[in-house]
């Protein structure tokens, strides 16, 4: 009998002292796990989500490091600036529509009404012309000239309202200037249209003589606009994050990183 009390007390106090010490155990774990959410939500606070156009030189999607003009760019805003950085090289499509949610904070591209409520416009850019151009020997000197031929237009971009509201121009959608390019020098459009930059770069991405080309058309010129969506947590940062893409333009990165990316400008 004296034996079973020994067993009893002694499993007491072993209960005893494992509770107390499973509950320290999940004391520190429920601490842990406290201070992990603290600071998952503190680095999640800090980080800028950036998204680069899908177009070369401004973004390169497929090379081995995500690359180009605009992804170097608002990487070197947001450093500056004293952010985190999350950028990503998405279309444009998909762009616009985490702009209006606040899924994207920050890009860089033209302004278009569809954003206009959505978005804080922070800096531009120096303008882009958008140019018409042909292989060598295409001479294309009015948009009249245009009616009843196909151009290679890529795809959800817009670059001429007088091009995109004349039905006598033939458009021919393309995923980028890469494949642009090679239905050009194939006879399958007429000429391409956009920014002459993206144009320049995948000709000599693809192992071709910028002469291979005619003289370019200029149809607009558009300015692109480092933007904010409205939605962002990082919205009551605009001023900040223009004063530091001011100070970088005038130091002349953006010129650096076009000569970078294009081969020979």
């Amino acid at each position: 009998m004296i034996a079973v009390l020994n067993n009893t007390r002694n499993i007491l106090i072993y209960c005893r002292v494992t509770s107390r010490i499973f509950g320290k155990v999940l004391l520190i774990l429920c601490l842990f796990n406290v201070l992990f959410v603290k600071s998952a939500f503190s680095l999640t606070d800090k980080t800028l989500e950036i998204r680069t156009i899908a177009i070369a030189p401004y973004g390169f999607e497929h090379s081995i490091q995500p690359s180009g003009i605009y992804f170097d760019l608002a990487n070197q805003l947001s450093k500056d600036a004293g952010f985190l950085t999350n950028n990503q090289i998405y279309p444009y499509a998909r762009i616009v529509n985490e702009l209006k949610t606040g899924e994207t904070d920050l890009t860089i591209m033209f302004k278009y009404k569809e954003l206009s409520e959505h978005v804080i416009y922070i800096a531009p850019l120096p303008t882009l012309k958008n140019v018409v151009i042909g292989l060598a020997g295409t001479k294309i000197t009015t948009i009249a000239s245009l009616k009843g031929k196909k151009l290679g237009y890529l795809r959800g971009a817009k670059f001429s309202d007088v091009i995109d509201n004349d039905s006598e121009i033939l458009k021919y959608e393309i995923r980028d200037y890469f494949q642009g390019l090679d239905m050009l020098k194939a006879g399958r459009v007429y000429a391409i249209i956009g920014p002459i930059d993206p144009i320049l770069s995948a000709t000599i991405e693809l192992g071709n003589e910028i002469d291979i080309l005619g003289e370019p058309f200029v149809v607009s010129e558009r300015t692109p606009w480092v933007q904010i969506s409205k939605k962002s947590k990082h919205a009551k940062n605009a001023e900040l994050l223009r004063k530091h893409i001011t100070q970088i333009l005038a130091r002349g990165d953006l010129e650096l990183l076009r000569k970078k990316y294009i081969v020979g400008l």
